[in-house]
């Protein structure tokens, strides 16, 4: 074992780059890690599905200093998803990945769209086999509709150039099924880790008894209880938080990208704490698009989801009767 990795990790990058001729930074400091042991573990990576409450509960659990919550908040680095629409297989930078943590206490990864990346879980078995998952999840097709919303009021649909006009021909795309079909995705993560490691939790339970979902997170984690401060709008990532631009907007973000970052940073990340967002002022933003979630949706795609949570609720004895229920019911 290495009594200074810090210096063992120069030392043997150096080594590489002289006598074997690598010229790859990044897969000398994975040769690094494998050889000393220098490499900071990831304990915590917080996912499940988009749309449904992972921001919340990650800027509530950054309130306990035993848990350091990366920054950014979602990385983004580990899986090949890096949003909704963004698919890269290229090995991820490990040096960068470790730079995006500070702090002593159990770090936290809250990149949500890991969960549907289908190589996520080889990787994270690879390097944190350690690791534990908090994974949040909610209704699927309900999921699947506030997520089409969303897009729809952030235009990243036509900047991938995809067609997101109707909820019908959003779900003919994959980028949107894949987060909403959890026993698909489950299958693979528990082909690397064993169920132990993963706290499922309803999303609803986040609003109606959050002190108590934070107990079961503390005791999963080993870290007891912590008085944390509940407040359920604050850091939400809800519709009136996504308003589109209006051209004000447009043009205050332009000139507010001129200021230099080690300027403006300390102001963001005022701001952010507070979860103050100053485009959310109406001259700056518009009120953006929303469809009610309807019988239709559900028919749309209740049939085939309430399969695949079948399946979930077999693979990890998660009671999925309410959503089972709720599906049916309104897919008639």
């Amino acid at each position: 074992m290495c009594i200074y990795p810090q210096m063992a990790r120069i030392f043997v990058i150096g080594i590489c780059f002289t006598w074997t001729g690598f010229h790859d930074e990044n897969e000398m400091s994975w040769l690094c890690w494998t050889c000393c042991g220098a490499w900071e573990e990831v304990d915590i990576f917080l996912v499940g599905a988009p749309k449904a409450g992972t921001t919340w509960l990650a800027h509530v659990m950054d309130q306990n200093p035993n848990i350091t919550l990366s920054n950014p908040k979602e990385p983004n680095l580990v899986a090949s998803h890096k949003g909704t629409f963004v698919r890269d297989d290229v090995e991820p930078n490990w040096s960068e990945y470790d730079s995006f943590f500070s702090g002593s206490g159990l770090r936290m990864d809250a990149s949500v769209h890991t969960f549907g990346c289908p190589i996520a879980p080889s990787r994270i078995s690879e390097r944190f086999p350690k690791a534990k998952f908090i994974l949040c999840l909610r209704e699927p097709v309900s999921r699947a509709v506030s997520h089409w919303n969303m897009v729809r009021n952030t235009g990243e649909a036509e900047k991938a150039g995809r067609d997101w006009s109707s909820f019908e021909k959003a779900w003919d795309d994959e980028s949107l099924r894949v987060d909403s079909f959890y026993g698909s995705s489950m299958e693979k993560w528990l082909d690397k880790f064993d169920r132990s490691r993963f706290l499922i939790v309803d999303s609803s339970r986040m609003r109606g008894e959050p002190k108590q979902v934070l107990n079961e997170i503390g005791e999963f984690l080993g870290l007891g209880s912590w008085e944390y401060e509940f407040d359920m709008d604050r850091h939400a990532n809800s519709a009136k938080a996504r308003r589109p631009l209006s051209r004000a907007g447009v043009a205050a973000k332009s000139l507010f990208s001129l200021i230099p970052s080690f300027l403006k940073r300390p102001i963001v990340r005022y701001l952010q704490k507070r979860d103050w967002n100053i485009y959310r002022f109406p001259i700056l933003s518009r009120k953006g698009f929303f469809q009610a979630l309807n019988d239709d949706h559900y028919r749309s795609c209740g049939e085939e989801l309430r399969e695949d949570l079948v399946y979930f609720g077999s693979q990890t004895g998660f009671d999925v009767s309410a959503w089972v229920n709720e599906i049916q019911r309104r897919s008639q």
